[in-house]
């Protein structure tokens, strides 16, 4: 009998002793919430920071289970696997509030679209007042939206959200009501915001087109019912227009219509101003830097302008500034920058070729337009974790225009614009990574990028050379353009196509660029 019981208590004792360690590791995985992805691709790292080892990486719109947070990491599991992401490209489950079914208009020109909801993340296009976007959810003091199939943020504060059936939006109260009525006693004209609009017989969508409006385009109020707005299109002719895509406004439609003349700055001496909205039709004059000329219309990427001699000619608005504000930016005061930091820098990223531009192709048909992006987006988590501002000229498989990719530097004010490439020459024993300048504030650039790709990269350095490319030639900024190896070298074709390889690479150019602006501050 006593043996029995001495076995039935080493058998309780074992089956405790086992139970706790398992007991303890619930304990302490047990689930803090769960994030979504938020940016393009997210790498999973051993621990939390950059200097630790990529073991995986998660897609947008992915879930994940936080399981500790360290500072702006968070460690998180996914399908029975840990590691640790940056908190800045996730956006929190528990604490988001859904918004489906509703519309976001902007209220501002020049809206910015950031990859993040953050102010210091990267700007991946922008919003014109009266542009709606679908709203996907919301987060603190901003939005994640659908923007023409671009998905970003934008800060709530110069957002209206409309619900998706404007005209069963009625005032909640006999108070609402009263208040509508008066607002509504002071607004006398209607200025469109959008490209073209639709003005109907009708407040509702299903009734017949009267009359297609354009951008810019100020007409007298009749009256208002819902979100709609009745406009007065000529003497004896009225329509109706969705309120969302304009702006009202108490004064009067002729004095709206004298005040609201957009115009257009040129970037550079010698621009071409042509007779029809493409680069292949006929120059009809020229115009230097600093010109300012009035906007008549607008075709897609090109406006039209009124010359002074009274003609109008078209230019291509990636070769001018135009007046529109981006009040979200204005109201940022920029915070001082530490060494090690890329606070209040802005960085434009030029991922090379795209679309029908594929680039060099690899002795094993690498693409060099597939390589270009995915470094760039690599480099641009990078720059972003600094608190730098990146613009990137190109955020999908798609053609960018040379010239259209230098005006994104000088718009944006760069200060700093890498082109980022991959080589390829006849010879096929030629291998190595080069950095390549223009103009003499070019070179010291060149030269940190080039160290820092050196420190990180096995490949043969080819040095800082100098180098006649359109990107840098045309460029009033501080411009580098990288040659990352020869896809023409079969053995280091074989090491570009990496995932090991970009990271180093873009670890590389990030290491150089944090040295280049942390050399301005001095000692």
């Amino acid at each position: 009998m006593k043996r029995r019981w001495f076995i039935v208590l080493i058998l309780f004792f074992l089956f405790i002793a086992g139970s706790l360690p398992l007991l303890d590791k619930d304990h302490a995985s047990a689930d803090t919430g769960t994030v979504q992805i938020s940016g393009t691709t997210v790498n999973v790292r051993s621990g939390p920071g950059l200097s630790y080892s990529v073991t995986g990486d998660l897609e947008q719109g992915q879930t994940a289970s936080v399981i500790s947070k360290e500072g702006d990491w968070l460690e998180v599991r996914v399908d029975d696997k840990e590691g640790w992401i940056a908190s800045w490209l996730t956006t929190s489950k528990d604490e988001e509030q859904t918004a489906s079914g509703q519309t976001a208009v902007s209220s501002v020109n020049g809206l910015n679209v950031r990859a993040q909801p953050d102010l210091s993340a990267a700007v991946l296009t922008k919003m014109k007042a009266g542009d709606e976007a679908e709203v996907i959810s919301a987060a603190g003091d901003w939005l994640e939206i659908n923007f023409r199939n671009t998905r970003g943020f934008v800060s709530k504060q110069y957002i209206s959200v409309a619900d998706g059936a404007p005209e069963t939006d009625q005032p909640a109260d006999a108070e609402k009501t009263e208040e509508k009525k008066e607002a509504l006693s002071k607004v006398s004209s209607f200025e469109i915001a959008v490209s073209a609009l639709n003005v109907r017989s009708k407040p509702d969508l299903s009734s017949k087109i009267q009359q297609t409006v354009n951008q810019g385009q100020v007409f007298p109020v009749v009256s208002m019912e819902g979100n709609w707005v009745e406009i007065q299109l000529a003497e004896d002719k009225n329509g109706w227009a969705y309120a969302f895509h304009g702006q009202l406004s108490d004064e009067t439609a002729e004095t709206r219509s004298n005040d609201t003349q957009e115009s257009v700055t040129i970037l550079t001496d010698g621009t071409n101003l042509r007779t029809e909205a493409t680069t292949a039709s006929e120059v009809a004059s020229r115009a230097d830097a600093g010109d300012n000329l009035p906007v008549i219309d607008k075709q897609g990427e090109w406006y039209q302008v009124s010359l002074p001699d009274g003609q109008a000619a078209f230019v291509a608005e990636w070769v001018v500034s135009s007046e529109d504000t981006i009040a979200e930016d204005e109201q940022t005061e920029m915070p001082d920058r530490k060494k090690g930091t890329l606070n209040g820098i802005t960085i434009v990223l030029d991922p090379g070729h795209g679309g029908n531009d594929g680039g060099t192709v690899g002795v094993r048909k690498t693409e060099e337009k597939e390589l270009t992006l995915k470094t760039a987006e690599i480099l641009s988590h990078h720059l972003n974790a600094a608190g730098a501002e990146v613009v990137m000229t190109r955020q999908s498989d798609t053609y960018v225009d040379l010239r259209k990719r230098v005006a994104s530097s000088q718009q944006a004010g760069a200060d700093a614009f890498v082109s980022i490439h991959y080589d390829a020459t006849d010879d096929s024993s030629v291998s190595g990574f080069t950095s390549y300048y223009q103009h003499d504030y070019q070179k010291e650039l060149a030269e940190y990028l080039n160290s820092g790709l050196g420190d990180k990269l096995t490949l043969h350095d080819r040095g800082v050379q100098h180098g006649n490319y359109l990107v840098l030639r045309e460029n009033q900024q501080p411009a580098v353009l990288v040659e990352l190896g020869f896809l023409s070298n079969f053995n280091e074709e074989r090491v570009l196509t990496t995932k090991q390889f970009r990271e180093q690479a873009a670890l590389g150019l990030y290491t150089g660029i944090i040295n280049y602006f942390d050399a301005q501050l001095g000692e």
